[in-house]
C-alpha cells in the first residue's frame, strides 16, 4: 500500500456523546493514524500532517451533513495539529476541538487555544484524571473538561469532581463502561457521557418490557412470518403512539416516494413487506409520547448504521443475493437489541422468527454474516488494527468498498427521524 493511496482514503468512526436522559448530543470522530488493509504496511513520517489529510478528505469526500448529521463532532487535536492552518478550515459552529492530554500547556498552546476559542470553537480538554496547576489556564479556556472515569478510583473521583467545579465548565465522563459508572457521574453532576457501555451489548436478566417493546416484539414476529394486513393493523391499533413514529420514520428517508406515507395500511401497500419489516426493526429504537411527539433513543442512529452497513456491503458483494442482504439490515438492528431492552440475544430471538443465519451472526459472531458483524463492529472502535483482522475474515470487500459503504451508510442513518411533523 502506498502513501499517496493511504492519502486517498477517508476512514472514521463515531462515538456517540450523550446527556443525562442518555439523549443524542455530539460524536466524537475517531480518525485512522494509520493504513487499515491487510499487505505492506507504511511509515507516515509526520502524523500530524496524515491526520490533516484524513480531516480534509472527510469534510470534502462526506460532508459535515453526512458525517454528523445534526450533532456535534468532537475532534482530537495534538500539539501540531493545534497550530495547522487547516485547524481553522473547519466548521466553529459544528466542531468541539479536544486537546489531547499529550499536548503540553505551554504559553504558546494556551494562546493558540485562546485565539481558536475567539474566532468561535468550542474547546475540550481530553482524559483528565487529576487537577494540575500548570492546566489551569487551558481549564479556564474550555468548555467541556473530559474526566477520564476508567482510569480514576471510583473513591478518588468525587475529590477530582468537587476540584473541578469551581471551573464551572460542563463536565464529560469518557470511557463509560459500567451502569454503576454512570449512576455515580450522574450523583456528582456530569452532564455528558461517553463509552462502550453505551455503545456495546450489556446483558441485565429479567428487566421487564415496557408495553410498547412488547407490541412490537409481537408485531415484528407477526411481519416476518408474512401475517395479514389486517393482523398487522390490529396489532397496531393496541399502541396507537408507535403509528406516529412508524409514519415518521418512514418518511423521514423516503424521499424517493412520489407521496407522503399517510396511514399505516397506506405505508403496508405502498411500500411492501419487505420495507415495512425494516421500518419495525428500527421502530423499536423509539418511544411513542404523549401528543404524538416521538422519543428517539440515542442507539437509533448506530443500529440503523450497523443495518445499512451491512446491508449495502452485501449488496456490492454479492449483488444478486437480496435475502442476504435483508438478513444483513436485520443482523445490524439486532445486535444492538440487548443494550436497548436489557434482556440477552437467546431471549429476544426466542420470540422472533429469524434465519439460521442471523441467529448464528447474532449469538456467536460467526457464518457469512456474522463476520460482517465483527466488521462493522470494528469500524466504530478507534484501533486501525481491528478493522484490518476482520477485512481478512472476509472476502469481495474492499478497503475501497467499505468506505463508500460507509458514506452511505452515514448519510442514510444520520437522516432518520430529522422530520418534525407530519
Amino acid at each position: 500500500m502506498t502513501e499517496e493511496t493511504y492519502r486517498s482514503q477517508i476512514f472514521l468512526g463515531r462515538q456517540p456523546i450523550l446527556g443525562r436522559e442518555q439523549q443524542l448530543l455530539a460524536y466524537e470522530l475517531l480518525f485512522r493514524s494509520g493504513p487499515v488493509v491487510t499487505g505492506d504496511q507504511i511509515r507516515i513520517e509526520d502524523p500530524a500532517q496524515a491526520t490533516a489529510t484524513v480531516i480534509a478528505n472527510t469534510f470534502t469526500g462526506l460532508s459535515v451533513d453526512e458525517t454528523l448529521g445534526p450533532y456535534l463532532g468532537f475532534i482530537n487535536v495534538d500539539q501540531e495539529f493545534l497550530f495547522s492552518d487547516l485547524i481553522e478550515a473547519l466548521p466553529p459552529t459544528t466542531i468541539v476541538l479536544e486537546i489531547l492530554e499529550s499536548v503540553p500547556p505551554t504559553p504558546e498552546v494556551i494562546d493558540r487555544c485562546r485565539q481558536l476559542r475567539d474566532k468561535g470553537f468550542l474547546l475540550a480538554i481530553d482524559d483528565v484524571i487529576e487537577v494540575d496547576d500548570a492546566y489551569r489556564p487551558l481549564f479556564e479556556l474550555a468548555e467541556i473538561i473530559k474526566v477520564d472515569v476508567l482510569n480514576v478510583d471510583a473513591g478518588r473521583l468525587a475529590s477530582l469532581v468537587e476540584e473541578l467545579k469551581p471551573f464551572g465548565k460542563k463536565l464529560l465522563a469518557e470511557k463509560v463502561e459500567s451502569a454503576e459508572q454512570v449512576e455515580q457521574c450522574k450523583r456528582l453532576g456530569f452532564e455528558l457521557f461517553q463509552g462502550y457501555y453505551f455503545a456495546k451489548p450489556t446483558i441485565i436478566v429479567g428487566k421487564k418490557l415496557e408495553p410498547s417493546q412488547v407490541s412490537l416484539l409481537h408485531l415484528l414476529g407477526l411481519v416476518m412470518q408474512d401475517a395479514e394486513t389486517s393482523d398487522i393493523e390490529n396489532a397496531f391499533k393496541v399502541e396507537p403512539g408507535l403509528t406516529v413514529n412508524m409514519l415518521r420514520l418512514t418518511n423521514s428517508v423516503s424521499n424517493g416516494l412520489a407521496t407522503r406515507v399517510t396511514s399505516l395500511r397506506h405505508a403496508i401497500t405502498l411500500l411492501g413487506r419487505k420495507q415495512l419489516r425494516r421500518w419495525l426493526q428500527l421502530l423499536i429504537y423509539t418511544n411513542p409520547k404523549k401528543k404524538g411527539k416521538v422519543d428517539y433513543n440515542p442507539l437509533l442512529p448506530l443500529a440503523a448504521m450497523r443495518g445499512r452497513l451491512l446491508e449495502l456491503l452485501v449488496e456490492r458483494a454479492q449483488p444478486r443475493n437480496r435475502e442476504l442482504a435483508d438478513q444483513g439490515f436485520l443482523t445490524g438492528v439486532m445486535s444492538l437489541m440487548p443494550t436497548l431492552l436489557e434482556i440477552p440475544m437467546p431471549e429476544i430471538l426466542a420470540q422472533l422468527p429469524v434465519a439460521a443465519r442471523v441467529s448464528q451472526a447474532l449469538l456467536l459472531q460467526e457464518g457469512p454474516l456474522g463476520r460482517l458483524l465483527q466488521l462493522a463492529l470494528a469500524t466504530e472502535k478507534t484501533e486501525a488494527q481491528a478493522v484490518e483482522d476482520a477485512l481478512r475474515q472476509v472476502s469481495g470487500i474492499t478497503v475501497e468498498l467499505l468506505e463508500d459503504c460507509l458514506r452511505q451508510a452515514f448519510y442514510w442513518a444520520n437522516n432518520l427521524g430529522r422530520e418534525q411533523s407530519l
